[in-house]
């Protein structure tokens, strides 16, 4: 697989949209980020996953998934080396940061929704006077 494979396969899924961050493509479902080409130029496609998640694929295809190095590593965050993954394993992995997004998402948005009933009030931010 190549960086045109992970933007196709990333594009695939419902609501994907391609952005950038940091000059590097990223791709996002509902203005947030899942997937990222930041590491294209060494190889890596990256996931935004669950540590748990990350752990279970790093576990399973150790040539094929390592965590980022520092602290987004250590939150989830983790590299795919394109060229050692297969159609369907890089599917999979973008399908489950794609779907750990919109649930994050939905409950992002109830949150806020509850903030918004309870409070009568969109923005709860003070402002500096």
């Amino acid at each position: 697989m190549n960086t045109s494979d992970f933007r196709r396969i990333a594009l695939s899924l419902p609501g994907a949209e391609e952005g950038s961050h940091m000059g590097h493509p990223d791709f996002r479902v509902g203005g947030r980020i899942f997937a990222t080409l930041a590491s294209a130029k060494l190889g890596y496609g990256n996931l935004m996953l669950t540590l748990a998640q990350q752990t279970a694929f790093v576990e399973e295809l150790p040539e094929v998934f390592l965590p980022i190095a520092g602290g987004w590593g250590r939150m989830g965050a983790t590299h795919i080396r394109l060229a050692a993954a297969n159609e369907d394993v890089l599917a999979g992995a973008l399908r489950t940061a794609w779907k750990l997004r919109l649930e994050k998402n939905t409950r992002s948005g109830q949150k806020k929704r509850a903030l918004v009933k309870s409070t009568g009030t969109k923005n709860t931010r003070r402002r500096k006077r």
